[in-house]
This record gives structure tokens, C-alpha cells and sequence, in this order.
């Protein structure tokens, strides 16, 4: 009974798996994440740098999480790794927006197409704003 227990998780844990990784590059792939970052970037010519990084930091974080593997270092290192998700985020966040051509259509139906810099400024200066009140406030 402990056999077919420990075989159905196993099952259920790769399906999941495949599922969930299955839909995050059909989302890279059907907008065109990679290509867009690396255009919004210009760095054109590196973008199977940004592609292996991805598949890189996808692996060394599942086996990571897997085996509750961690690095002992002080708190202040911490920063390194979040400056590097925080700019992950946020030119993603970036790239699907232009992908899917959010903010020219918001500012031309609110007639702000000459304030666009300062729209942009203003969103960009927000979310690390509130990052920033919740690392420091929040999670003390």
C-alpha cells in the first residue's frame, strides 16, 4: 500500500511539474517574452544568454527548493539575490506590457499620450516605493 502511495505522488508530482512548466514557456513562447526583452534592452545578440539564464536559474531553483538547499550568509547579502528577482520582475513585468500594448492604449483613451515618461516614472517609482515600505516595514 506504501508502494503505490509513494508511485502516485511521484506520478502526480512530474504531471504537475509538466503542467506547470509546460504553461509558463507557452507563455514566454506565444508573447514572445525573450525576444521583446531582449529588443526593449537592445541586447539582441545575447538573447540565448537571457534563454540559458532562464533555463539555468529554473533548474538550480527547483533542485534548490527540492533539497531544502540553502546558503548561510548574513542578512545583508540578501539584497544580491533580490535586486536580481526585482529587475527579473520588472522587465518582465516591462516586456508583456509592450507585448501586449497596455500603456498606449491606457494613454490614449485618457488623452495622456505627452505624459507617457512621467505615466512610466510614476509607476516605475510606486512599485519600488511600496517594495521597499514592505521589506523594510512589513518584514521586520
Amino acid at each position: 500500500m506504501i508502494f503505490v502511495q509513494a508511485a502516485l505522488q511521484i506520478i502526480l508530482g512530474i504531471a504537475g511539474g509538466l503542467a506547470v512548466g509546460s504553461g509558463v514557456i507557452a507563455f514566454f513562447i506565444v508573447l514572445d517574452i525573450m525576444p521583446r526583452l531582449a529588443q526593449l534592452t537592445r541586447t539582441y545578440k545575447k538573447s540565448r544568454a537571457y534563454e540559458k539564464a532562464m533555463i539555468l536559474g529554473s533548474v538550480v531553483g527547483t533542485v534548490a527548493d527540492f533539497w531544502n538547499i540553502c546558503l548561510p550568509l548574513p542578512g545583508i547579502f540578501t539584497w544580491i539575490p533580490g535586486l536580481f528577482c526585482g529587475v527579473f520582475i520588472g522587465l518582465l513585468a516591462a516586456a508583456l506590457t509592450e507585448v501586449l500594448n497596455l500603456l498606449p492604449i491606457l494613454a490614449k483613451r485618457l488623452h495622456m499620450t505627452v505624459y507617457m515618461f512621467g505615466l512610466l516614472m510614476a509607476m516605475v517609482l510606486g512599485k519600488v516605493t511600496g517594495s521597499l515600505f514592505d521589506w523594510f516595514v512589513y518584514n521586520r
